[in-house]
């Protein structure tokens, strides 16, 4: 399988290791110094660059004909953008907000434990993301998607960084050098304290579960996550 990388930050050069490792080729690692020259020769594309560019990254491949693999965070208010052309040019796209399977495992828990607890209205919900002070977005697209499924499974309306309102969730988002990525989701009352938490302890688990998308993705046509990729459960 041949590989674009579309981002070749401390991400993309763990991305770059992995695929080597299981016989694929690189045929682009593309930085803001150079161009898409080699995109054409691509049977995937890998996106882990910036919020800035990752619009342009991904509808380029999709442009041209490449399936999309998009672990980019930050520019998620362009999404349906890139859904309209992913339809209009019947290309493939999958966007994960995190591709580690420990963190895609505690998605499912997140979610069946929101819809559990949504009918105890003494548990007050609340969540903590804390990363390395390199992270540009706040909070992680990690954290957003805990946050949806809570709001889905529950009557809250929003989540909130800051002042939050009665129905937000309310994500404390911390930034500490050298920090592991951390997520932990929080339910208390005045009795009582339940706390699910995942810690990553390095970009292994996020890079090698990229480029298992990557090579999943090859010939389908469609939007996917990483649900389909591991074939876990959508609960109802």
């Amino acid at each position: 399988m041949k590989i674009a990388l579309l981002g070749y930050g401390k991400m993309g050069k763990v991305i770059e290791r992995i695929a080597l490792e299981r016989g694929h080729e690189i045929v682009l690692k593309k930085d803001e110094f150079n161009t898409f020259d080699g995109l054409e020769k691509a049977n995937v594309a890998i996106d882990f660059s910036a919020p800035n560019v990752a619009v342009e990254n991904i509808s380029t491949a999709i442009n041209h004909g490449i399936p999309v693999i998009s672990g980019t965070t930050g520019w998620l208010e362009n999404y349906h953008q890139i859904e309209k052309l992913c339809n209009e040019k019947n290309a493939a796209f999958l966007y994960g907000s995190n591709f580690s399977l420990g963190v895609n495992l505690f998605f499912e828990l997140n979610d069946f434990l929101a819809k559990m607890m949504a009918k105890f209205k003494d548990y007050k919900v609340s969540m903590e993301e804390i990363h390395h002070t390199q992270k540009l977005d706040k909070p992680s697209g990690t954290a957003i998607s805990l946050a949806n499924a809570v709001i889905n499974r529950t009557d809250k309306n929003n989540w909130a960084i800051e002042n939050p309102k009665e129905d937000d969730v309310f994500i404390d988002v911390k930034r500490i050098d050298d920090f592991p990525g951390t997520h932990s989701v929080f339910y208390n009352s005045d009795v009582d304290f339940i706390e699910i938490k995942h810690v990553a302890h390095n970009r292994e688990g996020f890079a090698l579960g990229a480029v298992i998308a990557a090579e999943w993705i090859i010939g389908k046509k469609g939007i996917f996550s990483m649900k389909d990729v591991l074939e876990l459960d959508n609960r109802k």
